[in-house]
């Protein structure tokens, strides 16, 4: 009995060879993992990117100033009403192209004709009156002469005599008096014919109708402003009013060259030339230029461009980003703004220079010092301190430099 027992304990006991088998396999994946998990981590580590390195090269740099401007006409007339009265005609619509002196619209004559019958009867009384007086004053100027002749023979008196020369004189006064308001009758007239000439209002230059104010049958009274009727543009020729900001505005300078887009066009340059810059920041109502631009706001001045625009595709008060050219340097040596540092305190500029090893590797760097010249943010043209061909480490962070 015993016997059996022992044998079945020996029997309990003994190894079991598939948990053995098992427990091996899983030690083998485990080493398994382990070791695939170290090579990827080595081949990761041997491919990871190194730092950004750039190399000194050579192509053109401009330096340009950027400006906001808006686009407007360069020849533009609000066309108005001189005289008062009611708009009886309007001959012209938004869009139609004019030549100077087509008729655009008319003003109900009635009024300005009546007024200029009645500055003709005016004239025409002063010219009837000044003719008697003329008559009368022949006739005085003879008895003058008569009571002259008397005197000498002592056939009249001294009071005859002074009598006929008072009445001539006051006649040649009345007449002179009368020259006057014939000339202001004749004034009269002329003003009335005008103000019957205004009541035909006309192109006074030729361009195109962009804006229809009044309409036919309204009344206008022109006592204190002359009322707008139409507003009249050439849109052959453009100007580019650009905002050139307080810290730009010291670089540019008139005749230099650049280019602007418009937003419906953004890939579109067109080019210009700075025609004008303003001596001082547009006065805005209520200010004047001493205060332009307000208290502790941005200050701007105008330069306008002057651009053909003989396909008409720019349109008045359009957008246009606008770059000014302020220095140009073909084939200069230059770097990715981002590989400069500085300005330090003592206005130092620095790039960190590139060493590599045999197999390729990056060894280190040198710290070495620059003289810059043009930046259109982008690149950084050097004057002194590298040589073509040399790389240079690149400060992803960096910022643009500007001139130095």
């Amino acid at each position: 009995m015993w016997g059996g027992g022992d044998y079945m304990m020996r029997a309990f006991c003994r190894p079991s060879w598939g948990r053995v088998l098992t427990a091996c396999v899983a030690i083998a994946v485990l080493v398994a993992i382990a070791v695939a998990g170290t090579v990827i981590w080595r081949r990761l580590a041997l491919d990871a990117p190194p730092a950004p390195v750039a190399t000194v090269t050579r192509g053109d740099i401009e330096e340009i100033v950027l400006a906001t401007g808006t686009i407007v006409p360069l020849r533009q007339v609000n066309v108005g009403a001189q005289v008062s009265g009611q708009l009886k005609t309007l001959a012209v619509r938004v869009g139609d192209r004019v030549e100077q002196g087509q008729l655009l619209a008319e003003i109900d004559p009635i009024l300005q004709q009546n007024e200029l019958k009645r500055a003709e009867a005016a004239l025409t009384h002063a010219e009837a009156q000044r003719t008697a007086q003329l008559a009368l004053l022949r006739q005085h100027r003879l008895a003058l002469k008569r009571e002259l002749a008397m005197r000498k023979a002592d056939a009249n008196t001294e009071a005859d005599l002074e009598a006929a020369s008072t009445q001539a004189d006051t006649t040649a006064a009345n007449v002179a008096a009368l020259d006057a308001t014939l000339r202001q009758a004749r004034i009269a007239v002329e003003s009335a014919e005008a103000s019957l000439a205004y009541t035909r209002i006309v192109a006074p230059m030729a361009g195109q109708v962009i804006s229809v104010v009044a309409e036919a049958g309204q009344t206008l009274v022109a006592a204190q402003m002359a009322p707008t009727i139409l507003v009249l543009a050439d849109l052959d020729e453009m100007l580019v009013k650009a905002r050139i900001s307080e810290a730009d505005v010291v670089r540019v300078r008139t005749g230099q060259g650049g280019w602007f887009s418009i937003l419906g066009a953004p890939l579109r340059k067109i080019p210009v030339v700075l025609r004008s810059i303003s001596p001082a920041p547009p006065v805005t109502p209520g200010s004047d230029a001493a205060t332009a631009g307000g208290q502790g706001g941005a200050i701007y001045y105008h330069g306008d461009f002057l651009v053909a625009n003989g396909d008409n595709a720019l349109k008045p008060s359009m957008t246009a980003q606008v770059s000014i050219v302020t220095g140009r340097a073909p084939g200069a040596l230059r770097v990715p703004a981002a590989a400069v540092s500085g300005p330090d305190q003592n206005g130092r500029y620095t790039v960190q220079v590139v060493r590599y090893r045999a197999d390729g590797t990056i060894a280190g760097g040198e710290t070495r010092e620059v003289e810059i010249g043009l930046s259109d943010h982008v690149w950084v043209q050097i004057v002194r301190g590298v040589e073509e061909g040399e790389p240079v480490a690149i400060d992803p962070q960096g910022e643009a430099k500007g001139q130095a």
